[in-house]
């Protein structure tokens, strides 16, 4: 079942065709299969690996070979249903979960599914992703959104996913205090989610005294305000300071040496430390610190099983990331929009198409 009968031609799309290469081109407007839908895209959001694929060419391992398209926060509107889908219509507005497991093998099996070594992930080389007109996805992972719940909100879903997925690998409940490393959007959004999950005292900070004082609008009890030059345990003493205690958990959401340093020194012991940001490969920390007081350090890989979660968390007003769109761009200005994005201006960019 169809909305339109002719649908415009028209599928202006985002594609990196190598590293600093970043071109607006047409592409032709996808057929879904039995299990897929088509969706006219609505709201897609700009996140820091997009930025880092367009300046680098690659991530890690992660390496751009061919024309990709990018973009993985996103919502839209379902356009056409495959004919095995039962559960979306076409009309229905949805949220787009980005990974998508291609095989049943026992991470799929266990429930982490993220960890499926081939999984489909939305502008992740090989795979292409969803900043266009027209996009299609496996409807099994597009989620209806609730008419209270907006496309920017659904778009938002994917960083908050980021933040719900950090929070309970951290294990974090009722009347914890929280130090949360890093106020960009993934540390807003694990900021948002501790609150939520019922963080009794969230510390967070950055070098940013602007991003710091959006963590500040957003619900952050104490802002740390950090230089390079400081000293990893000047730091941790700090946190302890001004928490009153030493923080049960720490999400380290920059990836720096000298913050995931600082993370060791600071959390309780016997506490946890959870790994979400992405630096170099090889880092320094104290380790032998955090063995001897048994501080649990834990990785974090994307997310799986949150977007109905987030989704009810949206829908209650539990949680609220609107504050978190700073800059809004039409998709014919996405060089701006990426440009804007790369310079730090603001917290999150998103793209209307």
């Amino acid at each position: 079942m169809e909305i339109v009968n002719k649908m415009d031609e028209d599928n202006l799309t985002v594609v990196l065709h190598s590293k600093g290469n970043l071109r607006l081109e047409q592409r032709p407007i996808p057929v879904p299969g039995p299990n897929e839908v088509l969706l006219k895209m609505h709201s897609v959001g700009i996140c820091g690996s997009d930025v880092h694929y367009w300046q680098n060419g690659r991530i890690g391992d992660y390496v751009v070979k061919q024309p990709m398209i990018l973009g993985h926060e996103a919502s839209g509107r379902v356009v056409k249903v495959g004919s095995a889908v039962t559960h979306l219509k076409a009309g229905d507005r949805v949220a787009i979960e980005p990974g998508v497991p291609r095989e049943v093998d026992e991470f799929f099996k266990s429930g982490h599914y993220n960890l499926s070594p081939s999984i489909f992930f939305c502008a992740t080389p090989p795979d292409d992703g969803n900043l266009c007109r027209y996009y299609k996805h496996n409807a099994n992972f597009c989620y209806k959104l609730p008419d209270n719940v907006t496309y920017e909100e659904g778009a938002l879903i994917e960083p908050l996913s980021v933040g719900i997925h950090a929070c309970r690998r951290a294990g974090v409940t009722l009347g914890n205090s929280v130090f949360v490393c890093g106020a960009g959007p993934i540390g807003l959004v694990s900021l948002l989610a501790a609150k939520a999950m019922g963080a009794s005292q969230v510390i967070i900070s950055d070098l940013s005294s602007d991003r710091l004082a959006k963590a500040k609008e957003i619900g952050a009890d104490f802002l740390l305000h950090v230089k390079k030059e400081d000293e990893p345990k000047d730091m941790a003493k700090k946190v302890e300071g001004m928490l009153g205690c030493m923080p049960q958990i720490s999400i380290e959401c920059t990836g720096v040496q000298s913050s995931i340093q600082t993370a060791i020194y600071a959390t309780r012991s016997g506490g946890v430390l959870v790994l979400v940001g992405l630096g170099t490969e090889m880092t320094t920390v104290p380790l032998l610190n955090a063995a001897v007081r048994e501080v649990d350090i834990r990785g974090v890989f994307r997310y799986c099983n949150t977007w109905p979660v987030a989704i009810s968390m949206l829908v209650s007003k539990k949680v609220n990331v609107k504050p978190l769109v700073t800059h809004r761009f039409p998709l014919e200005q996405a060089m701006q929009a990426f440009e804007t994005t790369r310079q730090g201006l603001g917290v999150k960019v998103m793209l209307k198409c």
